[in-house]
Order: structure tokens, then sequence, then C-alpha cells
């Protein structure tokens, strides 16, 4: 049974409990809910639960195909309801009178839509230490939720941890985003590009880095890439300069 979930119903309601003439935080509502399968849309579950704040403690599942109860309220209503026969088939039919009615009809017009993501690939400001630059390969506006960002240096996939990526973010409006940045050591003659696979793509939107990106961010990582090299052979000269010096070194005993 996949995760998604197509929800029947919202109906929330409040109640006042101890309280006169205002509620007092206290409230009960209930959630019914078809759980299926979107390869297999005759794959269905139906659940209706029942809340009281944030605890369920009264359940119908389908699957399962009566009430259970999480409380000891929720325990008594279970066995009343469960040997009801007007109640039992009232529940045990809102499967097939509902659900698979209504979820390939929804499942057709929204669940099946898909919008293709816009691709950007950026120069990133890479962190402290480590690699001098970094690469940002960003999908915005996308729909479904489900994306996957893969980076190649050279046509081979990189999978060592010089890649983090953000989860699908929410823009709130049904969209959503998703960031992925590389961070490396730039090459000379080195190709570098990011895909992109998602469900409204029939094949992976490909977008190579342009070596001849403008001269400003080109410089910072020539400088970045020098620096770093520089480092390490003022570290090596440092340390044969004092081998050298140890080798020279005539030790006198003390004492």
């Amino acid at each position: 049974m996949s995760s998604l979930q197509y929800y029947v119903s919202g109906v929330i309601f409040a109640s006042t409990l101890l309280g006169v003439g205002a509620f007092n935080g206290y409230y009960e509502y209930y959630t019914a809910t078809c759980h299926f399968n979107p390869n297999h849309l005759s794959d269905v579950e139906f659940i209706v639960t029942s809340w009281f704040n944030k605890d369920p403690y009264i359940r119908f599942n389908s699957t399962v195909g009566e009430f259970v109860g999480y409380t000891a309220l929720g325990v008594k209503n279970a066995e009343r309801f469960n040997k009801d026969p007007a109640v039992m088939a009232k529940w045990r039919g809102v499967k097939d009178r509902y659900c698979k009615i209504n979820i390939p009809l929804e499942y057709n017009a929204i669940l099946s839509k898909t919008v293709e993501p816009e691709v950007m690939l950026s120069m990133g400001r890479p962190p402290s230490g480590g690699h001098p630059a970094m690469l940002m390969c960003s999908a915005y506006n996308f729909y479904p939720k489900m994306i996957r960002v893969k980076w190649y240096r050279d046509d081979q996939e990189v999978t060592t941890g010089d890649v983090i990526s953000t989860e699908e973010l929410a823009d709130g409006d049904w969209y959503y985003q998703m960031h992925s940045h590389l961070a490396f050591t730039p090459k000379a003659g080195e190709k570098i590009s990011c895909s992109v696979e998602h469900a409204s793509l029939k094949e992976p939107k490909e977008l190579v880095w342009d070596s001849s990106m403008p001269e400003p961010e080109r410089n910072k990582i020539a400088i970045g890439a020098a620096g770093l090299v520089l480092g390490l052979i003022v570290t090596a000269a440092g340390f044969i300069y004092y081998r050298t010096k140890a080798r020279g070194r005539i030790l006198v005993p003390s004492g």
C-alpha cells in the first residue's frame, strides 16, 4: 500500500467539555481517508479515525473489517459498534461506495498532472576550508514532489560526500523546489553537469557547467585553487626544511 493518501473528508468539529459558554482547549474531530497505490488504483484501504485533542481513541480499518479502540471509551464503543450489523454494513461499504468510485476521478483530475521543473545551474559560495569552488543545481516550480538530482564529472556520477542536497521544499502553492550543491576543485578541461529526473520529464534534464563563466567568477575560482596549491607547496617546503635542520642537529645528553 502506498503512503499516498486521498482524503475523503475533513469534517472537524469542536466540543466544549467542562466549560461554560466558551471553549476551554478541548476538541474532538474525525478523519476519513482512502489509501491507495497509484500504480494499482483497485488496491484501496479505507480508514476512519476519531480523535480527542491529538490522540486517536477509536478507528475503523476496512482491511481489519471492524472498529478498534485505543482508550477505555474507545474500546467500549468499538465493542458496541462491532455488534451492530447496521453500523458495520455502513462503514464496510464506504470503500466500494466512495473510495473506489472517486479515486480514479480525483487521480485523473489532480494527481496524474505534472509540472516540469525549471532547472538552474549556478556558482555558489563554498564552505570555509575544503574545496575552493561550489556549484548549485536548483529545481523550481515542479509537481509532484518526488524529484532526483545527480551530479556528473566527466560523465561519472559523483557519489562522494562532496554532494549536499536539500529536501523537496513546499512553496505553499502546490509547487516545490529543491537545491543540490557540489563542492569541487576545478580541473582544466573537466566536464561537470547536473541531471534532474522527474515524472514530468520523458528523459532526464541535464545542465552542463559552462567553464566560460563571467571573468570575476572564474578569477575567484582560479585564485582559490591557486591559493590551495600554494598552501600545499608552502606546507611541503616547511616540512622539508624542518627535516633538513633536524638531520643536521647534534643532540647533547643533559644531566
